[in-house]
Order: structure tokens, then C-alpha cells, then sequence
């Protein structure tokens, strides 16, 4: 099983998807951290002074804003990453005839499914970690603000990509790699609009409204994780200032992360199981 995350690890290497990943993600904060610092300056060269109470609410409000936003764009990096990297790894393989290769070993098809799945599963944490880091740190560094319980929301956004990462994979044990695709990104779609239907439910104080995005939430949980985990680095206030994907004004709840968890773990149980009947 290890010998296969390995192989995994080495094959997007060598595809050089670990590269174009490196390149665009260090574009990203290049381009994060010069916004951030050109923010800074002009917020520092305002000729307006408010009181000093009111300035530093308003400052902490201006780059909780910034942070959340590229935060945002990096879950959608995640997401995008989690689908696309192992969507061909098994339905591609089945379909080429190289996994032929493979079975005959003496192996099991669970190791297999666990072995590519804990390859994906590594490159993807290091990735996330970085990028959501990095983030953090160039708002702490260039903007002298700290994101609140960043060290909670880390492991939520964690689980979202391991999520996404384990459909995907799943998915390849039945679909097609076009099929497979298309699955994962419109059970991400179906999260995405139940999360904000559950959200315009809670402040319009619509119980339908929130029971629909409850129940979405429960078929497909990624949106929940995001806005959990946005939920917690947002200050006090902000949530109901703003009804933004950057903003989470209903917070899902904490159990939420328990159902993520076992979801996750169920289907990648179902794709040992898929892929260990099928006629290859």
C-alpha cells in the first residue's frame, strides 16, 4: 500500500502536476501579498483619523475581509485539485488497460484504492497547508492582523479537500474520467447552492429554506466545512454585516464535522468495495 502512494506521489510528479501546482499557487500569494501591501500603504496614508476604537474595528473588518477572500479563492483552489489530480488515476487506468499491470502482483485491489488514495491524500495536505498558510502569514506580516482560530479552521478545510479527494476516487472506481468529472463537480455545485439557500433561510428566518440546505448539506458536506471553518476566523459581528461566501452568517453545526468524517470514510469504504468487484 505504501509502495503504491509512493508510485502515486512520483507519477504527478512526473506528470509535472506538482509543478504547475508550486507555480500557480506561489503566483497566487505573489499577488495576494501585493494587494495586501498596497492596501496597507493607503490605509496607513488616509487623511481621514476616526477614533481610535472605530479605526481599529474598521481595519480589523478590512482585513479579516481580505483574508477570508483569499482564503475563498484557495478552497476553490482545493476543490479544483482535490477533483481534477486523482480523477483519471483508476478510471484511467481501466480504461488504457495499465491497471491490468498491477492486479496480476500479488496485491490486493483494497491496497491499491488505500495506496493511491494516501498518495493524492499527502500531496494534497502539504498543498493546502502551504497555501492556507501562507495566506495567514502574509496578512500577519504585511497587514499586522491575526486570523482568529486559523488553528480550528486549518483542520476543517483539511477535511473538505480529503472529502472531495475520496469522491473523486471513488468515482473513478464506477465513471468514466469525463463522468467522474462531471459527478464531483456537480455534487460540489449541489453543496455550494444548499449552503446558500440555508444561509438567505436563516436570516430570512425561513425553516423550509434551512431544512433544504440542511438536507444538501447532508448529501454532500463540503460547503458546511467551508462555512464552518469561515465561521470561526470571521470577528464577532461580521457575519451579520455581510452575507458573503467570505462570510458565513448561519454557522453550521459543530457536528457537521463528525458526519464530514464518517462520510468520507464511507465512501472510501464503498470504493475499496466498487473496486474490489469489478470485472477489470
Amino acid at each position: 500500500m505504501f509502495t503504491i502512494a509512493h508510485l502515486t506521489f512520483h507519477e504527478a510528479r512526473r506528470k509535472r502536476v506538482l509543478l504547475a501546482a508550486v507555480v500557480l499557487g506561489a503566483i497566487f500569494l505573489s499577488i495576494f501579498s501585493a494587494g495586501i501591501y498596497f492596501i496597507n500603504d493607503a490605509v496607513a496614508r488616509e487623511g481621514v483619523r476616526p477614533p481610535s476604537a472605530v479605526r481599529d474595528q474598521s481595519t480589523r473588518m478590512v482585513y479579516n475581509f481580505l483574508a477570508m477572500a483569499g482564503l475563498y479563492a484557495v478552497n476553490f483552489l482545493l476543490v479544483m485539485m482535490a477533483t481534477l489530480l486523482p480523477v483519471d488515476t483508476l478510471s484511467g487506468e481501466i480504461s488504457s488497460g495499465a491497471i491490468q499491470s498491477l492486479i496480476v502482483k500479488p496485491v490486493r485491489r483494497s491496497q491499491i484504492v488505500l495506496g493511491k488514495w494516501l498518495g493524492f491524500a499527502f500531496i494534497l495536505l502539504i498543498y493546502a497547508t502551504c497555501m492556507i498558510g501562507g495566506v495567514a502569514v502574509i496578512v500577519a506580516f504585511v497587514g499586522n492582523y491575526t486570523l482568529p482560530n486559523i488553528h480550528i479552521a486549518l483542520p476543517i478545510m483539511l477535511l473538505e479537500t480529503l472529502l472531495l479527494l475520496t469522491l473523486s476516487i471513488a468515482g473513478g472506481t464506477r465513471f468514466t474520467t469525463l463522468t467522474n468529472g462531471v459527478f464531483v463537480f456537480g455534487m460540489f455545485g449541489l453543496a455550494f447552492i444548499g449552503g446558500w439557500v440555508e444561509q438567505v433561510g436563516g436570516l430570512l428566518g425561513n425553516q423550509a429554506a434551512q431544512n433544504i440546505g440542511i438536507i444538501t448539506s447532508l448529501i454532500m458536506p463540503s460547503e458546511s466545512l467551508w462555512r464552518l471553518a469561515a465561521y470561526y476566523m470571521q470577528p464577532d459581528g461580521l457575519g451579520v454585516l455581510s452575507l458573503t461566501p467570505f462570510s458565513s452568517s448561519v454557522a453550521p453545526s459543530p457536528s457537521m464535522l463528525i458526519w464530514a468524517a464518517g462520510y468520507t470514510i464511507a465512501i472510501l469504504l464503498l470504493a475499496i468495495r466498487h473496486f474490489s468487484q469489478r470485472d477489470l
